[in-house]
């Protein structure tokens, strides 16, 4: 978090130090990716894993939620479902039926202690500043536009890295 000069070769340690313990997925970002528009959510998959993610996909808000372990039925088992599969990231479409991507994104900063730590990107095929203002001033980790490009995907990628200390 601080701004010092040697945040960059401690992380590579740390990362190495990953590859050493385990197999090399733990050291990979898993990203949650949320859309119902099957195409979009294909899209996003493949930038993603052309990006070495590990990626889960969800057609809806409540579908990630439950994923997520913030389903009605499962609040209790919370903690328990988010260490078996951490996810280190959440893209969301911000237009979607039953839930918007915004709601999706209060619900995970809100409702979770050990969700709210979690970036949320929010992803839209309009760019509104009051929809971008609101959702950033929500939580969001970033505002992004449609149709992604892998270039986009890398830059959030590499933000994550460097953000994760």
């Amino acid at each position: 978090m601080n701004g010092s000069g040697g945040s960059c070769s401690s992380l590579m340690e740390v990362a190495y130090d990953h590859h050493h313990h385990h197999g090399h997925h733990d050291d990979e970002l898993h990203v949650l990716a949320v859309d119902d528009n099957l195409i979009d959510r294909k899209l996003v998959e493949k930038l993603l894993k052309i990006s070495s993610c590990k990626v889960t996909t969800a057609e809806n808000g409540i579908r990630a939620l439950e994923y997520l372990g913030l389903g009605d039925q499962n609040q209790h088992i919370d903690a328990l479902t988010n260490n078996v599969m951490k996810v280190n990231l959440i893209i969301t479409d911000y237009c979607m039926p039953g839930m918007t991507g915004f709601e999706l994104l209060k619900k995970v900063k809100q409702e979770s202690s050990n969700l709210k730590e979690v970036p949320v990107v929010i992803v839209s095929s309009e760019n509104i500043p009051t929809r971008v203002n609101k959702c950033l001033a929500s939580g969001a980790q970033m505002f992004m536009q449609k149709p992604l490009k892998l270039a986009d995907v890398e830059k959030l990628k590499c933000h994550l890295m460097n953000c994760r200390s």
